[in-house]
């Protein structure tokens, strides 16, 4: 009799027969069996691992304790129903399989731009909190064009189909950031499936605090 493999055991698997990450013999590695992942951004080759500097202490943007709340108020660990919260292993699992050429995924930093020049996760686009939200000006017409150029919904006569529409992984500035949240849930107002969005709560805050590579 087979027996059922658990999601998780798949994404550990998919990264731990990585090449790269056997090869490797970096001090510092992701998890027991991931040493490093290679992932595409912008067009180029980026190796993700963390920082080899076992001395290195947490970078000055996310060096602070306390932010002003609201705005910046600690995000709940379940954001929506359906919608899955993930770590960074599953990030990276996520852009290794884009990397590869699963088409169906996309990562998204959710953060506006002055944050993104600072630091974002390799293999991530940019699309600001704003352009989804009405409440920001965001217009229907520019909506409908990220919903069917960007994620690979299809609009017709005024209904929304989503069934070759991509995964989303969103993220910002982390657990008391507000701007992927917001995205994720003006997604869900338009009818975006809960199950196609993933959620990484810990966001640049904790890929910071952990060393991992960053590209600007």
């Amino acid at each position: 009799m087979m027996k059922k493999i658990g999601i998780p055991m798949l994404i550990a698997a998919s990264i731990a027969i990585s090449p790269l990450a056997i090869a490797s013999k970096l001090k510092v590695g992701i998890t027991p069996s991931i040493a490093s992942v290679k992932v595409k951004h912008k067009g180029s080759w980026v190796t993700i691992k963390r920082a080899q500097n076992q001395k290195a202490t947490v970078h000055k943007n996310f060096a602070k304790t306390s932010r002003k709340c609201p705005p910046f108020c600690i995000q709940p660990s379940t954001l929506a129903p359906g919608v899955e919260t993930i770590g960074e292993v599953e990030v990276l699992s996520y852009l290794k399989k884009k990397a590869e050429g699963d088409s169906s995924i996309l990562v998204i930093d959710s953060r506006t731009p002055d944050w993104v020049k600072k630091g974002t996760i390799p293999g991530a686009i940019n699309l600001p909190w704003t352009k989804l939200n009405p409440a920001k000006g965001a217009d229907p017409i520019s909506i409908g064009e990220i919903m069917t150029q960007q994620f690979g919904a299809k609009e017709l006569e005024g209904l929304w189909d989503y069934s070759n529409a991509k995964t989303l992984v969103m993220f910002c500035n982390g657990m008391w950031c507000g701007q992927s949240p917001n995205n994720i849930k003006n997604l869900l107002k338009f009818g975006y499936p809960s199950h196609k969005i993933k959620w990484y709560r810990g966001g640049m805050q904790n890929w910071s605090n952990l060393g991992l590579t960053t590209v600007k």
